[in-house]
């Protein structure tokens, strides 16, 4: 067991940071001494490694301590998490900088800025931004569950996701275009998968039920990139068909 100077120096920490994880309940000393200074052992240093890494990535502190405290998972699951998950950071910083060494290529040969590649650096910046203003929608706790479960979410099932919902959105093109009754079978079959892919991304939380209602109530506060992949006539005739059914809707 550690006091607190020793323990901040062996993590290379300082000690007003062990104080302040510790104010917020986010990484308790293991023991006192008899006159009250705090101990920290072994596990601490665990604790400590996972803080800091999921700091590195970006998560909040409040969002990290609600993962830490409602995970069960053992330190081999963990750090293949962590892992995971600096790989991904990694491949968007790759990605950064390759389209910057472009951007710099260019510049030298044509002694003037290359739009086109200034233009893929935004995209590129855009893309890895692409969720994080979105977090303003959604409270912490939501935060931290859609965290939760992206953990398992991977690039294989993304693309089946994407994939099933261009599927879903052409299906009601075709209703809308074939003037299909919003009160009719086929719509009923319509709202009923377009709510179990709602259901797919909240869990049937409702917390992030909320976040995503205020995220699509509020387009003046979207970024530019973002665009809803349905058109208007699409969100009209889903509407009117889970009224008709009294299905949940986004």
């Amino acid at each position: 067991m550690y006091q607190v100077s020793d323990f901040a120096e062996k993590a290379g920490v300082t000690v007003r940071t062990l104080h302040h994880y510790d104010r917020l309940g986010l990484l308790k000393p293991s023991g006192r001494t008899e006159a009250g200074y705090r101990l920290y052992g072994e596990r601490d240093f665990g604790r400590l490694q996972q803080i800091v890494t999921l700091k590195f990535i970006g998560l909040p502190l409040r969002q990290i301590k609600y993962l830490l405290d409602g995970c069960d998972l053992d330190m081999a699951a963990t750090l293949r998490l962590q892992r995971r998950l600096l790989q991904e950071k990694r491949l968007h910083l790759e990605a950064a900088i390759q389209a910057i060494e472009e951007a710099e290529r260019s510049l030298k040969s044509n002694r003037a800025p290359d739009l086109v590649a200034l233009k893929k650096i935004i995209e590129v910046m855009e893309r890895q931004n692409a969720m994080e203003w979105t977090k303003k929608y959604y409270s912490e706790e939501a935060q931290a569950k859609i965290a939760e479960r992206a953990k398992t979410f991977t690039p294989e099932m993304q693309a089946k996701v994407t994939q099933d919902w261009n599927d879903l959105i052409r299906d009601v093109e075709s209703a809308i275009s074939s003037h299909e009754d919003p009160g009719g079978a086929k719509a009923r079959k319509l709202a009923e998968r377009w709510s179990a892919f709602t259901r797919g991304f909240t869990g049937d939380d409702p917390e992030v039920q909320k976040g995503l209602n205020k995220l699509y109530a509020d387009p003046g506060g979207w970024t530019a990139s973002f665009k809803k992949p349905w058109s208007d006539d699409v969100e009209a005739f889903i509407k009117k068909a889970m009224a008709a059914h009294k299905t949940s809707c986004t």
